[in-house]
């Protein structure tokens, strides 16, 4: 499963090249920002309950989950660089069709359609970057290329303020948005890494071959989402307002931009296991600490500034960690494996959250996180552990 690492260097093609990958994510995550709220805004004028809003959102962890083990298949007969382009057009054609698709069961469908061509870019685009970057400096890569999505979810709200939820507008931009992430795919299409090699394994065995990446993707997407859909509850149960409860949320977004990059340098000089273990001790600390003291509001924000931007380089070093461990199809299908337990995540996290916060109101949101990192780090521990007997 794995190869020769990749040379310690930046070179002018290697600079092109993970350019154009990063580049194309962060149009993508523009896109996709701009979409969420956009289809939710729509449903509701089509007079859709919550219940069935949701149950469609729902359908991009449903699409990821069914089609991501395809993925590296699909890249090695049709080609990375066509596989890319040609989702991209999808995401742009089938968000269009939101437009003049009536019935709100036919959404559902298109949904999954729309969802799928996220999932293919999402999968390949970190494939990409994973392929191209040097080893010594991969975790500075991802590090860079996570604050460019970061950035990239943060705009696309921002459209649809300035051209509002009605009318075309929105929906056109949205696709223009998709397919622009086209353009650095044309551009650097000889500088993309192919896939024509066949994976060493089953998809199943990549969603355990590097357990401490893997679940780190299901934990962070568990806590991420959980945290997005209920913090702002937990901001007003505690006696904040609104916008201070929404607050909560801008901070942990902001802490997400603010520690990539730091982080990523870290985890190109210190054993990648090791740093997703501090992230996962610091975040079962922090929502202890959120849960059992009674903090001034000040200092909780501080916490949630610092704790949503190191829980977040779980994502970040958990790439990294794969990087190092896989190659060619076997990259590719550990990346498709990372990106379903994400998805994964963002399924379970929220209704996990809710039913902690029902069961303790409101700490019993803090509490549940904490349980999910706790459970992380005895994993990841009794992982190094084993492997250090097995030397």
């Amino acid at each position: 499963m794995t190869a020769a690492p990749a040379p310690d260097l930046f070179t002018r093609q290697t600079l092109v090249s993970l350019g154009a990958a990063i580049a194309c994510i962060a149009s993508v995550g523009i896109g996709l920002s701009l979409s969420i709220p956009l289809l939710s805004f729509a449903l509701d004028a089509k007079g859709a309950s919550r219940t069935l809003i949701g149950l469609n959102t729902a359908m991009a962890g449903v699409a990821t989950i069914v089609c991501a083990p395809f993925i590296s298949g699909w890249a090695r007969r049709f080609g990375v660089h066509t596989l890319l382009v040609g989702a991209t057009i999808l995401a742009g054609v089938s968000l269009l069709a939101f437009l003049v698709v009536e019935p709100i069961w036919a959404w559902f469908p298109l949904r999954f359609v729309f969802s799928l061509a996220l999932t293919v870019l999402f999968v390949l685009s970190e494939y990409w970057i994973n392929a191209a970057a040097p080893e010594h400096r991969r975790g500075l890569v991802l590090g860079v290329y996570a604050s460019a999505l970061s950035i990239g979810f943060a705009a696309g709200p921002y459209v649809l303020i300035v051209l509002g939820a009605a009318g075309p507008a929105p929906y056109f931009a949205g696709a223009a948005l998709l397919v622009l992430a086209m353009l650095p795919v044309l551009l650097a299409r000889a500088m993309i890494p192919v896939i024509e090699d066949q994976p060493s394994s089953g998809f199943v065995t990549f969603l355990w071959a590097a357990p401490a990446a893997t679940l780190a993707a299901l934990v962070f997407g568990s806590a991420e989402t959980g945290a997005f859909a209920l913090l702002p509850l937990y901001g007003t149960a505690i006696g904040l307002d609104v916008a201070g409860a929404a607050t909560l949320v801008s901070l942990m977004a902001l802490g997400n931009l603010a520690f990539q990059i730091p982080i990523g340098l870290i985890a190109d000089r210190i054993d990648r296991r090791k740093v997703l273990l501090a992230c996962g001790i610091v975040g079962a600390a922090g929502m202890l600490i959120a849960t059992f003291v009674t903090l001034p509001i000040g200092w909780l924000r501080v916490l949630l500034f610092v704790w949503g931007g190191i829980v977040a380089a779980l994502y970040t070093v958990g790439l990294a960690h794969l990087g190092s461990r896989f190659r060619g199809a076997d990259l590719a299908q550990a990346n498709a494996a990372f990106v379903v337990m994400y998805s994964a995540g963002l399924m379970i996290g929220p209704p996990l959250a809710g039913f902690g916060m029902d069961l303790w109101p409101p700490h019993g949101l803090m509490a549940t996180f904490a349980g999910l990192f706790l459970i992380y780090v005895a994993v990841v521990v009794a992982r190094m552990a084993g492997a250090r007997r097995g030397a």
